[in-house]
């Protein structure tokens, strides 16, 4: 008996039919996040965190988990992200801060240690939508205004090319896509959506950008960032909503489409006043 426990977890372990399409998930959503890191330096501060605030590495996480899960699932892991995004803008407000004093690993290592810990008081809680979306309005209130300090800076320094960067950042996105996909058939919705909305576009970001363009300038492109979150806690509502009534392919589609709007209503905003300075 214990010899037919041994093969039965061993063939689980080499089953082609999870393992081949994991690898196959890994490899997409690794390939859009190095596509948009790369559009990133090329658009300054502004432009590359509405990029980054993109749901470039928590949208395909969600697509493979509604694949591998049901519509009431995708609706849990989805209410579950709320707190859990706001977590993710306290990490940007940390880092922002850290880096205008420390190196790239002190000031990822704060803002990650902060986004750990807060992490685990959101998971200890019990969030209905009505308290997730109070967390959020307190987490905004404050870090709108913060962000706004830090969000001035020009990137002045033209980046240097490393041979190893696309690797590393295709590497660690690879990562959280697996490791979002494992905690979401072992663990649930709950432990599912913090490996999804981890920030591994933003940390990738700065272990990447600090290095060449300094702590100023990296903290401006994820202080630029904050209010493009909002169009994460609009999306992860709607999903949450819509999610079993529609289908998850209707509620991801429509997730993905105010997240995509708000950000190009952020940066039409942005021109106009820009029109209307000139013109004056």
């Amino acid at each position: 008996m214990a010899h037919r426990g041994s093969l039965s977890e061993r063939s689980e372990i080499l089953d082609v039919s999870f393992w081949v399409p994991l690898v196959m998930k890994m490899l997409t959503s690794a390939a859009i996040v190095v596509l948009a890191s790369l559009l990133v330096e090329r658009t300054g501060p502004f432009l590359g965190a509405m990029i980054v605030t993109l749901p470039i590495s928590a949208g395909p996480a969600y697509a493979f988990l509604a694949l591998d899960h049901g519509s009431d699932f995708i609706a849990a892991s989805a209410l579950a992200g709320l707190p859990v995004s706001a977590a993710t803008v306290v990490y940007m407000i940390v880092y922002a801060i850290a880096a205008q004093r420390f190196g790239v690993l002190a000031s990822v290592g704060c803002a990650l240690c902060v986004w750990v810990a807060s992490i685990w008081l959101i998971l200890k809680g019990q969030w209905s939508l009505g308290s997730a979306l109070a967390l959020n309005m307190a987490v905004y209130a404050v870090a709108i205004p913060v962000a706004r300090r830090f969000s001035a800076s020009r990137v002045t320094v033209a980046p240097k090319k490393r041979k190893w960067d696309v690797p590393f950042r295709a590497a660690l996105v690879m990562s959280v896509v697996g490791i979002t996909v494992l905690a979401g058939r072992a663990f649930g919705p709950s432990i599912a959506a913090a490996a999804a909305l981890a920030p591994v576009v933003l940390i990738s970001l700065a272990l990447i950008l600090q290095p060449r363009v300094g702590g100023v300038a990296a903290a401006s492109v994820v202080a630029n960032g904050v209010p493009g979150m909002l169009g994460f806690v609009g999306a992860l509502s709607l999903l949450h909503l819509s999610a079993v009534r529609l289908g998850t392919t209707a509620s991801l589609l429509l997730a993905l489409a105010v997240s995509v709007g708000w950000n190009a209503t952020l940066i039409a905003v942005r021109r106009w006043r820009s029109y209307e300075r000139a013109g004056a």
